[in-house]
């Protein structure tokens, strides 16, 4: 991969903090909207056909009603890692029930072009060293990502017993009989003693509300459901040659616009790229991974160090060197760095906060000259400048997005913050302008605040017929993000009320599966039926976690508004329990390495 060419390092210059402050603050308010998440369209009804899949056919089957041992909710990297994890601890009946044509969960949906992780491949893509697998890149593209997938479904034989293209429609538990009943939209009506679920926050497209979007006469799709057919070229990224004489909009410009966008420039007769608020993009620096250097480190264990190097390095834990090297690590030592100006009788709560603060602003302002470093167009430039800190929306990593801009098919249609007015049959409108275009590619992202039912699709049913939207009516409530009281047998595989590591979520993810695959293991060789946290180590675990210091800066609510911060809407008492263990994410997979491995499992219930 050849890599653009950075320009120099900007010139630092004084930062006037109040100054940024208020600049922050009207940023912020401009683009405040009472309606929140309800902003966004659900896509049913008329607007269903974007859920629709490109990319497998489906295919007729016979509905199951059989039984197996454990079956898992979702067939991205949550039941990956945790059938995986499964099969090694001796349980072969593991089956995955999915609503895509394959494995791969995100993966499987985001095929647009330019699509890649924005973690490095060796701590982002799970089980690498099980698998054999060298990532080609430091940031390894969609398909390879995908194909590691296929790859883990295959080494470990979870296509045998997988349900594709297959929603739960009802997941209730059977007390007579101690197991899970499990009914899908296929007329499948069959049971499993363990189930996982493992939907995640980014499977659920949703569309902007923006009156008239369903009165368009051309062509459109979500990014999600890229329509290659209509382009041409592929998700290994063969010229979409298709469009060299269309007019093409893309709405959105987060962490997936800023990696489609180069490469819709490069193909669209005209392009433009239709922001409400600016993406901070930092360097990115791709690079090919060297196959004599991975030799060298691919020792038995690497990718568990490089796992637990990261999280202490971006975490803030005191790791001595970093292995990944990366824009995230980059942040977290400069705000330690900060922090350690401070005499050591002044390293007060408030004081680093400050200095955690002054490292933010400092960041954020090379990034903002940047943009002017790179985009020729001085009023275009001042468009494309994030004015929030760095962890309000989720950062981005590019060589080639600003750049893009440069280009003379390309125009950013800037609406201040408004967002567009409309959609007509022929194109949108911003600020009273009609733009006629050919296509619009949504770019609008996953459903993230909405309620757990909605983007699960069904209400988990457990003991006693309590469901579980009534036992998390007032919040969230587990013991370690993974078990909940009245609810057996189940287990949830997320990041929440665990480590909470947002930066990479895969090391949650595989954390979790080793400790579910022990507990099952457990269970069955020692011949209980049921597992279940007692209420009281639920009650515990979430008093320790409410002793912490809360949400943070992530997404804080002065931020500008997004998913980090629901919308920059009050997201109501519950969302104080949204947090992670107090001591860090580091800490906790410490911990909880050691709970796992105690063969106790303090807090369960066996019966």
């Amino acid at each position: 991969m050849t890599i653009t060419d950075q320009p120099p390092p900007p010139t630092k210059r004084a930062i006037d903090k109040q100054a940024l402050l208020a600049k922050y603050r009207a940023e912020r308010d401009k683009r405040l909207r009472p309606d929140g998440n309800d902003q966004y369209l659900q896509l049913k009804g008329q607007l269903s056909h974007y859920l629709d899949d490109p990319y497998t056919p489906f295919v007729e089957r016979e509905p199951k009603t059989d039984h197996v041992t454990f079956a898992f909710v979702g067939g991205g990297f949550a039941g990956l890692v945790t059938g995986a994890r499964l099969v090694e601890a001796g349980v072969r009946d593991v089956r995955i029930v999915e609503k895509g044509g394959d494995f791969g969960g995100t993966w499987y949906w985001n095929r647009y072009p330019g699509a890649q992780c924005d973690t490095a491949s060796m701590i982002y893509m799970p089980l690498l060293e099980e698998t054999g697998h060298m990532p080609s890149e430091k940031y390894a593209h969609a398909p390879e990502i995908l194909e590691q997938c296929q790859r883990i479904g295959r080494q470990y034989g979870l296509y045998e017993n997988a349900l594709f293209h297959t929603e739960i429609t009802n997941l209730s538990w059977d007390e007579a009989q101690s197991r899970w009943v499990i009914e899908t939209n296929r007329g499948d009506r069959f049971t499993a003693d363990h189930i996982g679920l493992g939907t995640g926050p980014l499977h659920v497209p949703k569309l902007p509300g923006i009156p008239g979007i369903e009165t368009f006469k051309g062509h459109s799709f979500h990014t999600s459901r890229w329509d290659y057919g209509y382009t041409g070229g592929d998700p290994k990224g063969a010229p979409m040659e298709k469009l060299a004489d269309k007019r093409v909009a893309i709405i959105g410009t987060g962490a997936t616009s800023v990696q489609c966008v180069p490469h819709l420039a490069r193909a669209a007769g005209r392009l433009y790229v239709v922001q409400r608020t600016p993406s901070s993009v930092d360097v990115r620096a791709n690079v090919p991974i060297d196959p004599d250097w991975f030799k060298s480190i691919a020792t038995p264990g690497w990718q568990q160090r490089w796992l637990e190097n990261f999280t202490a390095n971006q975490a803030g834990g005191t790791a001595e060197e970093d292995l990944v090297q990366d824009g995230w690590t980059d942040l977290s030592r400069r705000i330690r760095a900060k922090i350690m100006t401070l005499p050591p009788e002044q390293r007060s709560p408030l004081n680093m906060l400050a200095a955690y603060e002054d490292s933010d602003f400092e960041k954020m302002e090379e990034i903002r000259a940047r943009v002017d470093s790179i985009v020729t167009d001085p009023e275009a430039a001042e468009k494309l400048k994030a004015w929030y800190r760095q962890l309000c929306k989720r950062p981005c990593f590019h060589d080639a997005y600003l750049q893009a801009f440069n280009r003379p098919n390309v125009t950013l249609v800037d609406t201040d913050g408004q967002g567009v007015e409309r959609i007509t049959e022929k194109g949108f409108v911003v600020a009273g302008v009609e733009y006629e275009v050919d296509c619009i590619i949504y770019a609008s992202g996953f459903e993230v605040g909405t309620e757990y039912k909605r983007r699960a699709g069904f209400d988990l049913v457990g003991r006693g017929g309590l469901k579980l939207s009534e036992a998390w009516a007032e919040g969230m409530k587990t013991k370690h993000g993974v078990h909940v009281h009245g609810f057996p047998n189940a287990y949830f595989v997320q990041p929440t009320q665990g480590a909470n590591l947002i930066s990479n979520v895969p090391h949650n993810l595989t954390e979790a599966g080793k400790t579910i695959a022990a507990i099952v293991k457990h269970a069955l060789d020692n011949g209980h039926k049921e597992v279940e946290v007692t209420r009281e180590a639920q009650d515990a675990w979430v008093e320790l976690l409410l002793s912490g210091p809360g949400r943070t800066m992530l997404g804080s609510p002065d931020c500008t508004p997004g998913y980090y911060n629901n919308e920059g809407q009050d997201p109501g008492p519950a969302a104080r329990l949204n947090v992670g263990y107090p001591a860090g994410a580091t800490a906790y997979f410490k911990y909880l390495d050691a709970w796992r491995r105690s063969g106790n499992f303090e807090g369960l219930a066996f019966r």
